[in-house]
């Protein structure tokens, strides 16, 4: 792995593809024992998730379902309002059945609070929450991470789905933001 360039910034190599995908792994076969006998329903949460939920049902072994919602947060300006808005509800019905929330990185748990909220005003069984990335520094909610991958340092990362203007989703490995930037 190499630094990269991505329009104004330079990225420095941080977490192998390898790395990663042995996080998945063992979160997969973690939930898998869990769940075993049961029909679980994955929801990602678009863009950003792609890639690890893909991979991630490429290693569970057991019946599941999956769903996907879209959100939008609204800038002003430079920073973020902190207003996030339901773009696409979830795809699948999820009456009476345990959810997973499968996220790619968790850092203040804005959007994950939102998710959680709006999941939990429907007639589902149980919710869980599993993320391949989190940023234990910067949480600020007091909702329970059930499943992590990997805890990370509070670096602007990007690859592995995660961009910086759009771009870098489709890089295999993770890259940090270099300390000179």
């Amino acid at each position: 792995m190499e630094e990269i360039k991505i329009l104004d910034k330079t990225f420095t190599p941080f977490i192998t593809s390898e790395e990663i995908n042995h996080s998945i792994q063992r979160m997969a076969n973690t939930l898998h024992e869990e769940y075993k006998g049961k029909v679980p329903v994955f929801i990602g949460v678009l863009n950003g998730v792609i890639m690890f939920f893909s991979d991630f049902l490429k290693h569970y072994k057991g019946n599941c379902e999956i769903g996907f919602l879209q959100l939008a947060s609204y800038h002003g300006g430079l920073e973020s309002a902190g207003k996030i808005k339901l773009v696409t509800d979830i795809t699948v019905d999820i009456t009476d059945r345990d959810v997973i929330i499968l996220e790619d990185i968790i850092d203040t748990g804005n959007t994950l609070e939102y998710l959680y909220n709006l999941l939990e005003i429907k007639p589902v069984k149980s919710i869980k929450i599993a993320t391949l990335f989190f940023k234990p520094e910067i949480y600020k909610k007091e909702l329970n991470i059930d499943l992590i991958g990997m805890n990370i340092p509070n670096k602007f990362v990007i690859g592995y789905g995660l961009d910086y203007m759009g771009l870098g989703r489709n890089l295999k490995d993770l890259y940090q933001l270099k300390e000179d930037n």
